[in-house]
C-alpha cells in the first residue's frame, strides 16, 4: 500500500506539473501573437459594460487566464487608463473566457496528447518562421494540457480505495459549504482555477466525486482565483484595490445565488448531460460556464451598484489622475478640421503637464530615494507613451481633411512637438534608472553634487513649464526666456562636468558616483534641448 501511495503521488504530482506547464506554455503562445494589443483592447473596448465583457472574455481566451486578465485590468486601473466600472465589465468577461480551457479539456483527446506534443515539437525546432514557432508553442502547451491530464487521472485512480478520501466526498455531498471551502483553498495554493477545473473534471469522470459534490467545489474554484487580483492590488491605487475587491464580491454573490438553487442546477446539468449525451469531462465543463454566464448575466445589470458598495467599503478620492485622452473627438475631424485642430492642441498640452509631473517626480525620487515617486515616474512615462500614439493618430488622420495655410502650420508644429514631449518622458525615465542604480549599489555621492543636480533639475523644470505655457497661449516671449534657460542650462552643464573633474582628481567622489552624475547632467540638457524645440516652434509660427 506504501508504493501504491507513494505510486499515486509522484504520478498526479507529475502529471500537475505537466498539465500546468501546458497551460503556461500555451497562454505565452497565444499571447505572442496579441503582444501589446492586449492592453490596447482592454483600454479601447470598454466603454461599456457589455463591451467590457467581451473584452474581458476575449483577452482571457487569448491568454488562457482569467487571472492574468484581472491582474492586466487592475493594472491598467492603477495607472488611470481605465475607470472601476469599465474594469467590472472585463472581470465579468474573464470569468466566461476561462471556462474555454475546461471545455478544450472536455474534448477528451488524451490518445492524442504525444502526437500534438510531437507536431509541436516539430514546429518548435526545425522552422524558423515566427508564426510558427508560436503555432508550436501552443500546439506543444496544448498537447501538454492532455498529457498531464492522463498522467493525473492514472495518479488519482487509487483513490476510490481510501477511506478517508471516500468519507470526504460523502461530506462534500451532504455539505455544499465544505466543498466551496476545499475549491477555494486549493485554488489560492494553485493560483489557477483551470487547473483546479480540471483536477475537478477527473474526479468526476472516475466516479471518484458525485455532482452535487464537485458543483460548490467548482464555485470554490471561482472564488480561490480572486487571491491573484487581489495580491496585484497591493500598494497600488484605490481604484485598483476597488477592482480587486469587486472581483471578490462579484464571485462570492454568485457562489451564495448558487448555492441556495443549488438542487435546481444540479437537476438542470443531469438534464444537460443526458440530453446531449455528454461526458463527464464536458459535463463539468457546462457546468462551470453556465454558472459564469448565469452569474455575469444576473449581475450585469447591477455594475453601478456594484462599483458604489466597493466605493463605500474603500473609502478615499485617488489622487491618480485620469490619463485617458478627453479631447479626441473624431467627430470634429468631419465636422470641423479646425477646432479637431484644437482638440489636438488641448490634449497634447495634457501631455506636456504629464511631462513636466513626470520631471518634477524624478526630482524628489533624487532627493528622497523614496519608490512611490519611482512608481509616479514610470506611470507618467507611460501615459505620456499613450497619448503619443493617440494624439499621433488623431491628428494623421485630421491631415487628410482640408486645412488652411494657417491650420497645416500649427498641424506641423503640433506633430514635431509630439516627438520632443515624448523624447522628455524618456529622460526622465532614464534619469529614474541612474537614480535606482546608485540606491542598488550603495553609490554615494558628495552634498555638493547632490546640490549641483538639485540647482539643474530646477532650472530644466522651469524651461518645460515655460515651453508648454509657450505653447499654450502662443507666448513668444515666453518662449524666447526658455531659449535663454536652454542656454543657461548648457553652460551649466560644461560647468558641472569640469567640477565633476575636479572632485574626481581630488578623491571627493567616486568613479560610481562620477558615471551617475555625468548621465544625469547629460539627461538634464537633453531635456533642455527639447523644451527649446517647442519653444522654437512657437517662435517660427506666422500670424496669420
Amino acid at each position: 500500500m506504501g508504493f501504491s501511495i507513494q505510486d499515486m503521488i509522484f504520478e498526479f504530482l507529475g502529471g500537475l506539473g505537466v498539465f500546468l506547464f501546458g497551460i503556461k506554455f500555451m497562454g505565452e503562445g497565444l499571447q505572442k501573437y496579441a503582444g501589446e494589443r492586449l492592453k490596447y483592447i482592454l483600454d479601447r473596448y470598454t466603454s461599456n459594460p457589455v463591451k467590457g465583457v467581451l473584452a474581458g472574455m476575449f483577452v482571457t481566451i487569448l491568454i488562457q487566464s482569467s487571472s492574468a486578465t484581472t491582474v492586466i485590468t487592475v493594472g491598467l486601473v492603477s495607472a488611470g487608463f481605465m475607470k472601476l466600472r469599465q474594469s467590472i465589465g472585463v472581470v465579468m468577461g474573464a470569468n466566461i473566457g476561462t471556462t474555454i480551457t475546461a471545455f478544450i479539456i472536455g474534448i477528451d483527446m488524451g490518445k492524442y496528447s504525444l502526437l500534438i506534443l510531437a507536431a509541436g515539437s516539430l514546429l518548435l525546432f526545425f522552422f524558423k518562421s515566427q508564426k510558427l514557432q508560436h503555432a508550436g508553442q501552443v500546439l506543444f502547451g496544448f498537447g501538454g494540457i492532455f498529457l498531464g491530464l492522463d498522467l493525473m487521472s492514472s495518479g488519482m485512480g487509487p483513490l476510490k480505495n481510501l477511506e478517508v478520501f471516500h468519507d470526504l466526498t460523502l461530506n462534500m455531498s451532504t455539505n455544499p459549504i465544505l466543498g466551496v471551502v476545499i475549491g477555494t483553498f486549493i485554488t489560492i495554493i494553485i493560483q489557477s482555477s483551470s487547473v483546479t477545473i480540471g483536477i475537478l473534471q477527473e474526479l468526476y469522470s472516475q466516479h471518484l466525486v458525485e455532482l452535487n459534490a464537485a458543483l460548490p467545489v467548482l464555485f470554490g474554484d471561482n472564488i480561490g482565483t480572486t487571491i491573484t487580483a487581489v495580491l496585484a492590488s497591493i500598494g497600488a491605487s484605490i481604484s485598483a484595490k476597488r477592482t480587486a475587491l469587486v472581483h471578490v464580491i462579484f464571485n462570492l454573490i454568485g457562489t451564495i445565488i448558487f448555492l441556495i438553487i443549488l438542487p435546481f442546477f444540479t437537476s438542470s446539468i443531469y438534464y444537460l448531460q443526458g440530453a446531449f449525451n455528454l461526458h463527464p469531462q464536458m459535463t463539468v465543463a457546462v457546468a462551470h460556464g453556465a454558472f459564469n454566464v448565469a452569474n455575469t448575466l444576473i449581475q450585469l445589470p447591477f455594475v453601478g451598484l456594484l462599483a458604489f458598495i466597493v466605493m463605500k467599503l474603500i473609502p478615499g478620492d485617488d489622487s491618480l489622475v485620469n490619463y485617458h485622452t478627453k479631447y479626441l473627438d473624431p467627430v470634429f475631424i468631419e465636422q470641423s478640421p479646425s477646432i479637431a485642430l484644437g482638440q489636438g492642441k488641448e490634449e497634447l498640452l495634457r501631455m506636456g503637464h504629464f511631462a513636466i509631473r513626470g520631471l518634477e517626480e524624478t526630482k524628489l525620487f533624487f532627493q528622497t530615494n523614496l519608490q512611490p515617486h519611482a512608481e509616479a515616474v514610470a506611470k507618467m512615462e507611460e501615459s505620456i507613451n499613450y497619448l503619443d500614439g493617440r494624439i499621433t493618430d488623431y491628428l494623421i488622420h485630421l491631415s487628410e481633411s482640408p486645412l488652411t495655410a494657417a491650420e497645416s502650420e500649427q498641424h506641423s508644429m503640433l506633430v514635431n512637438t509630439i516627438r520632443d514631449i515624448e523624447r522628455i518622458g524618456d529622460h526622465f525615465e532614464n534619469i529614474a534608472e541612474l537614480i535606482d542604480y546608485q540606491q542598488q549599489n550603495k553609490v554615494q555621492m558628495s552634498n555638493e553634487a547632490k546640490q549641483q543636480l538639485n540647482d539643474m533639475f530646477q532650472l530644466t523644470i522651469e524651461a518645460v513649464k515655460f515651453s508648454i505655457q509657450s505653447l499654450d497661449h502662443s507666448d513668444k516671449e515666453l518662449a524666447k526666456d526658455v531659449v535663454m534657460k536652454e542656454e543657461q542650462i548648457d553652460k551649466m552643464e560644461r560647468k558641472l562636468r569640469k567640477m565633476h573633474l575636479l572632485r574626481l582628481n581630488s578623491g571627493d567622489c567616486t568613479g560610481q558616483a562620477g558615471i551617475v552624475f555625468v548621465d544625469i547632467v547629460s539627461n538634464l540638457e537633453r531635456i533642455g534641448d527639447h523644451a527649446v524645440n517647442i519653444a522654437d516652434a512657437v517662435l517660427e509660427l506666422k500670424q496669420y
